[in-house]
């Protein structure tokens, strides 16, 4: 019963924010966000007989949350083709390198200088630039999706800058873990053998999308089981995605990469579009929105009051880091500078992936203050939660901005 509730509360919120942020020509997932937010703080004010759940920590709400990913994911790669990502990967991998390199140094620089002195204090500076370096797939797919650029070749750069630069946070995260548990840097084996394992992540899906995918979509068509075929669609996507978690790599890959293979080649145009409908009815009708409420229900405000100094530094940091590490590259790559602009805009957004990192070091011990207490590290979660979720708001809203002629065209 209590999904139900969750499910309920949510679908209300988000279809009735997204629906005012639509009718003020603003992105519907910058609506969702907001109804995350508002859902978040009164759900913090209402006393627990009341609402007899704390949405923040629900296993139900994290479960829907996963399976939005999933499906947003999913059909994000549906909707784009392998020779997409291949064509922008040269200019992707770039920004995708200068838009992390930037944001991370600089979040690292000012960590050091404003953390104090500490065993930790090397660990949690890591932490900061590695917070303020990601950029969210699923965020960036859906930004695209909701002013109709997806496939636009914008759209697609951002994105398969985006897919790089989960790769490289998987590596910044190895380091910042292994720093936690160890105190010290991994060797170069534990470097190599992450790289290994995404090397034969990118070999095993695309021998499997290119040649095992089509025959077995062609016979799951010819069984004549209803809705056979959808089925077949999600199995591979969860194949693809458990395949990623072996390898230690974030299932969004997988749902990502069986999405991406499963093309109009792959079976009938007729059964392709059908399919296209209906992951897009489930996913930005039902689970996508509760996805990014679920972001905006983190939001914690403590930082905004006990070191307001700190969170405008970060914000700053986070959001000119990745403008600037992207529009730069970009325009020298030869793109207009409006696009410039536009890419730096999309690298920004941060979503879950910045959250999972801000989670993962909470769970670690890593803002626990030794001797003096300090207001930074005490509030760091809170200050990295807030430029997570306000960077996801800004990003969509100013990627429609810039490209206001361009989504009028499409």
């Amino acid at each position: 019963m209590e999904t139900l509730w969750i499910v309920l509360i949510l679908l209300i919120a988000t279809r009735v924010c997204g629906s005012v942020a639509s009718r003020f020509g603003q992105p519907v997932l910058v609506g969702e966000l907001l109804a995350g937010i508002v859902l978040g703080i009164v759900a913090g004010q209402l006393d627990r007989q009341v609402f007899s759940f704390e949405l923040s920590s629900d296993h139900h709400l994290m479960a829907l949350s996963d399976l939005g990913i999933f499906f947003l994911m999913l059909l994000g790669g549906f909707e784009l083709r392998p020779r997409d990502l291949v064509e922008s990967s040269y200019k992707g991998l770039i920004i995708a390198v200068t838009a992390m390199l930037v944001p991370w140094l600089s979040g690292f620089y000012v960590g050091w200088l404003w953390l104090p002195e500490s065993d930790l204090r090397f660990a949690q500076s890591l932490f900061v630039g590695t917070a303020l370096a990601i950029t969210a797939v699923p965020v960036t797919i859906r930004m695209f999706m909701d002013i109709g650029m997806l496939q636009s070749n914008i759209g697609k750069l951002v994105v398969s800058a985006a897919v790089f630069d989960d790769f490289l946070s998987l590596i910044l995260l190895s380091i910042l873990v292994a720093i936690i548990n160890t105190g010290q840097l991994p060797d170069y084996s534990i470097l190599s053998l992450i790289l290994l394992k995404v090397l034969l992540f990118l070999v095993v899906t695309f021998l499997l999308g290119k040649y095992l995918m089509p025959l077995l979509a062609r016979y799951a068509a010819s069984i004549k089981v209803e809705e056979m075929i959808f089925s077949f669609l999600l199995l591979a996507g969860a194949v693809f995605a458990v395949l990623a978690e072996f390898l230690g790599l974030h299932f969004i890959l997988g749902a990502f990469a069986a999405g991406l293979f499963f093309g109009k080649h792959t079976i009938s145009k007729k059964v392709y579009k059908d399919l296209h409908r209906k992951l897009s009815a489930i996913t930005t009708g039902f689970l996508a929105p509760i996805f990014f409420a679920s972001i905006g229900i983190e939001l914690n405000l403590s930082a905004l009051i006990e070191i307001p100094v700190f969170l405008v530094l970060l914000l700053s940091l986070a959001f000119l880091g990745k403008l600037l590490g992207a529009a730069i590259p970009a325009r020298l790559l030869g793109f207009r500078s409006r696009d410039g602009w536009a890419i730096g805009l999309g690298m920004n957004a941060r979503g879950a992936v910045g959250l999972i990192i801000a989670g993962i070091a909470l769970d670690s011990g890593l803002f626990i203050t030794k001797g003096v207490p300090s207001p930074v590290v005490e509030n760091l979660f809170s200050a990295i939660v807030i430029v997570v979720i306000l960077t996801t708001i800004v990003a969509p809203i100013g990627v429609k901005w810039v490209l206001s002629k361009d989504v009028e065209k499409a």
